[in-house]
């Protein structure tokens, strides 16, 4: 009964609902920063889990986060290191010493110290590596000698493997007395004498199957093999079509060399999320903890671009001034047309760029999904053509043109609508053509074409029918 009440006080402190509990916890690790002593701090310390305390670091700044680094680098957990963000594990590894680093990426999976190596210069990163024993160190290189976001970055070097005549009860016996194996695993990977792989098989269908049998009669030999060259976003899209817990990766010549784990996928996943949002939004990399002139250099690029796009429209305005000088009604009206072709055009490109990046939208359906968009624009082009010219009409009603007012928006939305559908699908199709990420320009452009388009067709028809 004891060890069942020990197993729900660990679970109960680290259960990511109790949201209350860790904000108690960090306020009192804040109170404690600012004026307890350092025993006290160690102690409240004790109390996190390593991801919980990774966010306590990227909450507090300035003296109180150098303190807690100067308390925690003394006995640094290497869990803690690897799940601090890359900024803040920059700022942890340049307080400490090349062996102090070594000693803690020597304690990690392979595929953890390399990635809080892989941001390193090249002198810092050697300095450290000649601290880590040889056997760890072969293991790191291997996986920062292939491409950045590629399979071979995000494996763990270190995986189970057994022959294919092997038997069962050899497998229980070598699992059970080998002490040089993974510290945790689920598949054991079944090989032949050049160790090209022959299949898979779990933990338990080994433990259930009788000790004669040998390991190619059941070892599972559809299993997905994964090129170490592969990029890392078609690996995840691998594990979530196949439902994969583990996929072995092999080298050019089709040697096993190591696994990816389900829980890499899921880091990969988030980051990729991430990165798409940012790249959306014109922001980069940008972090909260980013400094004034960081954050300022980050946005200044797309703001230009998008100053750029602004003045183009603006041209287009300002070809029709004496338009708009003749009938105020226009200027009133206009931004209508360009809103809703910039919410049309962002829709279809954000349902675009996912298709894209989870390989959903392919050269098979390509015409089929630009045909669909281009009959959506229209549909919801004519729905809002009414509503709009209905509003117009009432709005402008002691007008004497204002049914032709009223005809020229609606008009004028239609055009946009369709030409927003379009835009939103056809241009990041032809980024990703040109191996250019749909996700980093397709939002300024997509905006730009449906303002310029907008504001010209609306113009362009009360420039003929009014005046």
């Amino acid at each position: 009964m004891q060890a069942t009440k020990d197993n729900q006080d660990v679970i109960h402190r680290i259960d990511p609902e109790n949201s209350e509990e860790i904000s108690t916890r960090f306020d009192d690790l804040v109170r404690l920063l600012n004026e307890g002593s350092n025993q006290a701090v160690l102690a409240q310390v004790e109390s996190f889990h390593h991801s919980d305390l990774a966010d306590a670091f990227g909450l507090i700044s300035g003296n109180l986060r150098k303190r807690l680094l100067d308390l925690v680098k003394v006995e640094l957990d290497p869990d803690l290191l690897f799940e601090l963000e890359d900024h803040l594990r920059k700022e942890v590894t340049d307080s400490l010493s090349p062996k102090e680093v070594a000693e803690a990426i020597t304690e990690m999976d392979s595929d953890e110290a390399v990635q809080v190596l892989e941001d390193m210069d090249e002198t810092e990163r050697e300095e450290i590596l000649s601290e880590v024993p040889d056997d760890e160190r072969l293991d790191i290189q291997v996986g920062l000698a292939y491409p950045e976001d590629s399979a071979g970055r995000r494996m763990q070097t270190d995986f189970v493997s057994v022959g294919v005549n092997w038997t069962v009860g050899q497998t229980i016996d070598y699992l059970r007395d080998e002490e040089d194996l993974p510290d945790e695993f689920l598949d054991v990977f079944v090989v032949d004498d050049a160790i090209n792989p022959s299949g898979v098989i779990s933990l338990s269908r080994i433990l259930r199957s009788p000790r004669p049998t040998l390991m190619r009669e059941i070892c599972d030999d559809t299993q997905v093999i994964v090129p170490a060259n592969m990029v890392q976003e078609e690996v995840a899209l691998l594990f979530e079509k196949y439902d994969l817990t583990t996929a072995g990766v092999v080298d050019s010549d089709g040697h096993l060399i190591g696994m990816i784990t389900v829980d890499d996928v899921m880091e990969v996943a988030r980051e990729e999320f991430e990165e798409d949002v940012l790249r959306l939004g014109g922001v980069g990399e940008e972090t909260v903890d980013d400094g004034v002139f960081q954050s300022s250099a980050k946005r200044f690029t797309w703001l230009l671009v998008n100053l750029g796009t602004a003045i183009l429209a603006s041209l287009v305005i300002g070809m029709f001034d004496a338009t708009l000088e003749e009938m105020v009604a226009l200027a009133v009206l206009m931004p209508i047309v360009a809103s809703m072709g910039g919410n049309a055009g962002t829709q279809t490109l954000t349902i675009t760029v996912r298709a894209l990046a989870t390989k959903e939208l392919t050269p098979y359906n390509t015409f089929r999904t630009i045909r669909k968009e281009l009959v959506v624009g229209l549909l919801n082009g004519c729905l809002f053509a009414v509503l709009a010219g209905l509003v117009t009409l009432y709005w402008f009603n002691h007008l004497n043109n204002s049914y032709l007012l009223g005809l020229i928006i609606a008009g004028a939305m239609i055009i946009n609508l369709v030409v927003a559908g379009i835009a939103g699908v056809a241009l990041p199709i032809l980024l990703d053509k040109f191996r250019i990420d749909p996700a980093i320009a397709s939002g300024v452009f997509v905006t730009t074409i449906t303002d310029v388009v907008g504001f010209f067709a609306f113009l362009s028809l009360a420039s003929s029918f009014l005046l």
